[in-house]
């Protein structure tokens, strides 16, 4: 067997809601998985030392340290991070990929603060206006990727298109699906329906050689046989956050009915294997890991209230876009697919 080649990632390891010995827990889980993965943590030298001493692997040749003096918090403005945290994990972070040592960064920090210095640090690739935010959701048939999670709130029909590129070359790229079937979020899947941003952005879409399947309505994200969903991100926001809501919901609507009587809490018992199931599909950290697409560079968003195995999850997410060359495949796509009125 031909050993893989070496992934060096670097890792906002002060960022998120659990603290660093929770990410360093995660780097360890992640190290144990990928053979050839190198990690650089990136925080307070001191502390993650002692850290790594305490799990028994402070000579874990496979691990770096980057001493950063700075942590960005989850409530500071973009604008401010960018202006005085210029020695913060995140910033040194994102600067390793900047600076050719690290292929990725990952972190579970502000996601504002996280994507503007991104994009400061990164800039974007060549015919790409906007980066966006792109995660999987649970789908009927498995998983179904969807871009903008909340990076544009505005975009334009061109914008929508890039999108819808660079959601395809992801999900090239994760899932292995040469023609990924991708719609266009809206009100209704008539041609007729929509604002004319959406209608503009389908027909552009038509003359793509995307495999371009239409409109989709907000439940069709959950139900219909798609690979990726495009919308701008103040939808795409609304509609995440709605659909967590709503699973919320659910599990605590059954928790409810299972607790109302003997009979019920016997009945409980009984089915606990299939709401461990249940839980086990609809949970977040399973798929865990927002990749910033459109940067000269890759960067994973992890959720900040991620456990170890969720973080380690989205660890995972970042070996697999290095390994598969992400920006590349999507700046090949871009030249196929965007009409030279958009390249210009």
């Amino acid at each position: 067997m031909v050993a893989a080649d070496p992934v060096v990632l670097a890792i906002d390891a002060m960022s998120g809601d659990h603290g660093h010995k929770v990410i360093v827990d995660a780097a360890l889980l992640a190290l144990s998985s990928h053979p050839e993965l190198h990690l650089v943590l990136v925080g307070d030298e001191p502390t993650l030392r002692a850290t790594l001493e305490m799990r028994h692997a402070s000579d874990n040749a496979r691990i770096q340290l980057q001493h950063a003096a700075e942590v960005v918090a989850m409530d500071e403005s973009p604008s401010k991070v960018l202006r005085g945290k210029k020695d913060s994990s995140m910033r040194v972070a994102i600067d390793a990929v900047k600076s050719g040592r690290a292929q990725a960064a990952v972190s579970a920090g502000n996601t504002g603060a996280l994507m503007a210095t991104a994009k400061f640090v990164l800039k974007t690739l060549p015919g790409i206006d906007r980066p966006a935010i792109i995660s999987p959701l649970p789908s009927q048939r498995g998983r179904v990727y969807m871009l903008d999670l909340g990076a544009n709130a505005e975009c334009s029909a061109e914008q929508l298109l890039q999108f819808a590129i660079m959601g395809a070359a992801l999900v090239t790229t994760a899932e292995g699906i040469e023609r990924p079937r991708v719609a266009l979020l809206n009100i209704g899947e008539e041609e007729i329906k929509g604002n004319e941003t959406i209608r503009q952005a389908a027909r552009l879409l038509q003359d793509s050689p995307l495999n371009y399947v239409g409109f989709v309505e907000g439940d069709g994200i959950f139900l219909k046989d798609l690979d990726v969903v495009v919308c701008d991100g103040f939808v795409g926001n609304i509609a995440l956050k709605a659909g967590e809501g709503v699973a919320k919901l659910l599990a605590y609507y059954i928790k409810q009915e299972f607790q109302r009587s003997l009979l019920t809490r016997m009945s409980a018992m009984l089915v606990l294997p299939v709401l461990k199931a249940l839980k086990g599909r609809m949970d977040p950290g399973r798929l865990n890991g927002a990749s910033f697409v459109g940067l000269n560079g890759i960067v994973i968003k992890s959720h900040g209230s991620a456990d170890a195995q969720a973080f380690a999850a989205a660890i995972d997410v970042a070996v697999r876009a290095v390994q598969q060359a992400l920006p590349h495949r999507i700046t090949g796509l871009l030249k196929a697919a965007l009409p030279p009125s958009v390249k210009d």
